[in-house]
């Protein structure tokens, strides 16, 4: 077979080729997501310590509720609704107006929170200004419509607006970050590649789109609310058993454990991005299809999950066998904390990403209950452990907190999945 035949039989049909293209165009976004923190992580922990380093990370992981409060779940639920009225311009528009509109009560609803926290609180006060910048972070997250792009299976905007808003935040870290004194121009030099991206997208969106902004029906936004309400919650879950390591660290840990925690953490959340490219490429073909055919979308489900599983087993090896290195690498020093830390998590990308084909059958059948069901209960069991375990074990019991509820997960989700799977043969 020639290489012209094999494209032809590899683009056979433009779902095929739709597929592929997304997967290629997040693919390099993610590409982009490893080799770009893998430049800066090194140098910011050189420069501004640990102690410093570990001191933004918690303000990230702060910050990051109030992504998670603002998001409210749309960019599965809008998602969801955007793929399925793909064709119909005024529908686009109208959801699109009313998901808008929601998410700026939301931003300020959460600035409002943040203020009160911080004018409270004396371990916020003291660093408000870092959280202030931080936030901002939010705001490019509020007005970034990812969840229109990935409904309309455009991946490629995505892809593009990330990069550039990466890139903008790791040339300006080597321009500006030059001492420890400095280290409140990373939230802000985040903060602003995101919100630059921000203003392209929007400007995509009603150029290239054709979308319209009109204020929406009352009725129209509590259909909104109603549709990602379950959603939100189980994100709201997911992210508490997925942050909350490094916050409630830092509730009882000082700022340097937190930050050689950390930089374990965010080599494994690294890993983690492959299989939400994967989840990403996936959720809105699946969306439509499991409904039309189940048990062809379940037999590609399946595959996806073996190639998402010898992956992940064979990343973990390597983070295991050669935590050493790879901690050198990154960090300039064997911090023995953060060998131990990668070590004991190295194979918690392998339990999250043998999630994807649960989770797409379950979030694709509309049983976002089902869905919610399991990580409330690993969102519960997240908190009972870190409260229970770091205050004597430290860094150590944040690790065992990740294992432990990302393995129960795993467990609750495919349980859920298996009934469903169940129910449809019978």
């Amino acid at each position: 077979m020639n290489i012209k035949e094999y494209k032809e039989k590899l683009f056979k049909s433009d779902t095929r080729r739709r597929l592929i293209e997304n997967f290629l165009s997040l693919s390099v976004l993610q590409l982009s997501n490893y080799i770009l923190p893998l430049i800066t992580l090194p140098y910011l922990t050189r420069v501004l310590g640990p102690e410093k380093f570990g001191l933004i990370s918690f303000a990230q992981a702060f910050i990051g509720y109030f992504i998670i409060l603002t998001d409210y779940g749309f960019n599965l639920s809008a998602t969801r609704e955007i793929a399925i009225y793909r064709e119909n311009k005024e529908k686009l528009s109208e959801i699109f107006s009313s998901v808008m509109v929601i998410k700026f009560f939301l931003f300020l609803l959460a600035l409002g929170i943040l203020s009160a926290i911080i004018f409270t609180f004396e371990k916020f006060k003291q660093d408000w200004k870092l959280y202030y910048l931080t936030f901002g972070m939010v705001l490019g997250q509020v007005l970034f419509p990812v969840w229109f792009f990935q409904g309309m299976e455009k991946m490629k905007y995505i892809t593009f607006l990330n990069i550039l808003a990466k890139l903008i935040f790791t040339i300006a870290i080597f321009v500006f970050v030059r001492k420890v004194e400095d280290y409140l121009y990373v939230p802000f030099l985040n903060s602003l590649g995101f919100i630059i991206a921000v203003i392209i997208a929007l400007w995509i969106v009603f150029k290239d789109f054709g979308i319209g902004f009109g204020m929406p029906s009352w009725e129209r936004i509590k259909h909104e609310f109603k549709n990602g309400w379950h959603i939100f919650v189980s994100t709201i879950s997911i992210n508490f058993y997925k942050n909350n390591s490094i916050l409630i660290l830092g509730l009882f840990a000082n700022n340097e454990i937190v930050g050689y925690f950390t930089i374990a953490k965010r080599l494994i959340d690294l890993l983690n991005q492959i299989a939400g490219v994967i989840s990403q490429t996936i959720y809105p073909y699946v969306s439509k299809q499991i409904n039309i055919n189940y048990q062809k979308t379940i037999q590609f489900l399946q595959k996806v999950g073996l190639l998402i599983a010898f992956y992940t087993f064979v990343f973990g090896v390597i983070l295991f066998v050669f935590s050493s290195k790879i901690i050198y690498i990154i960090s300039g020093n064997y911090f023995s904390e953060s060998i131990l830390s990668l070590k004991l998590m190295a194979f918690v990308p392998m339990f999250i990403g043998i999630n994807v084909p649960a989770v797409q059958m379950l979030l694709g059948k509309g049983l976002d209950k089902k869905f919610l069901k399991a990580v409330f209960i690993g969102a519960i069991l997240d908190i009972i452990l870190n409260f229970s375990l770091v205050p004597y074990f430290s860094y150590i019991g944040s690790c065992i907190a990740v294992i432990t509820v990302e393995l129960l997960v795993t467990i609750l989700l495919y349980t859920e999945a298996l009934k469903v799977k169940k129910c449809q043969v019978n």
